[in-house]
């Protein structure tokens, strides 16, 4: 399969690209910003199997721009088709609402949700040379309707929301050329972003677990659902 996953350079992404990688029959295109870690992480693939066909592409996502004009170029060069995206990138501001600029919500939101919107964009005739065409959002319980939520978080919930709801739309929309479209609504992982955030906060579940879960859903879960925003939490609501 061919796997292009977002946000690869660390926590959840890490852990999806590097347990893709481990099956030689699979290309994994790892995109993510920093590329030292992007090296290190395909050291660490090549180390596990020397087979290993992960793709570094060192890309910032944050300028949605720049992913219209580049980003599908730079894929193509390691693929002609995509079989799964996951659209991980994200990032997170824990921030009173009164106090967040406008670049602040700017970041926030072309990150998490608008260039992840171009990303699909440009994909779908890659995604259209496959028999899988599965596209997995992650998106958090913060934007998942019903939940509980927390001071700080209203503009990334909102852009994870905007993530999860386009979702819905887009397995409409696409369902006659059969793309499945889910979106998985991720509970606390122990990710550096999370600790940034919340410091004292310890989460139930390490990247690595979680990572499991998503591959797992991601290479069967085009066979059962489509359009469907999944909590993936153990804490109730």
């Amino acid at each position: 399969m061919n796997i292009v996953v977002t946000g690869a350079s660390k926590g959840i992404g890490y852990h999806i690209a590097k347990i893709f990688a481990n099956d030689e029959n699979n290309t994994v295109v790892a995109i993510a910003r920093n590329e030292n870690q992007l090296k290190e992480l395909k050291n660490e693939c090549i180390r596990q199997d020397l087979r290993s066909k992960l793709r570094p592409v060192v890309f910032d996502i944050e300028n949605p721009e720049n992913v219209k004009k580049e980003l599908k170029n730079e894929i193509l060069k390691h693929v002609q088709s995509v079989d799964i995206l996951i659209n991980n990138a994200g990032v997170m501001l824990n921030k009173p609402f009164i106090n967040t600029n406008i670049d602040e919500i700017y970041k926030v939101f072309n990150t998490n949700f608008i260039s992840q919107a171009i990303i699909i964009q440009e994909l779908i005739p890659l995604l259209n040379e496959s028999n899988i065409k599965h596209v997995i959002n992650i998106s958090s319980m913060g934007g998942f309707q019903g939940s509980s939520k927390f001071p700080g978080l209203s503009f990334y919930s909102a852009s994870k929301a905007a993530l999860a709801n386009l979702t819905e739309c887009l397995a409409e929309e696409y369902k006659n050329e059969q793309i499945r479209f889910n979106s998985l609504a991720l509970g606390a992982v122990n990710t550096k972003m999370l600790k940034e955030a919340f410091p004292d906060y310890n989460a139930p579940l390490n990247p690595d677990e979680m990572a499991r879960f998503i591959c797992d859903f991601a290479t069967n879960g085009y066979k059962f659902f489509n359009g469907k925003i999944l909590p993936v939490s153990i804490s109730t609501p």
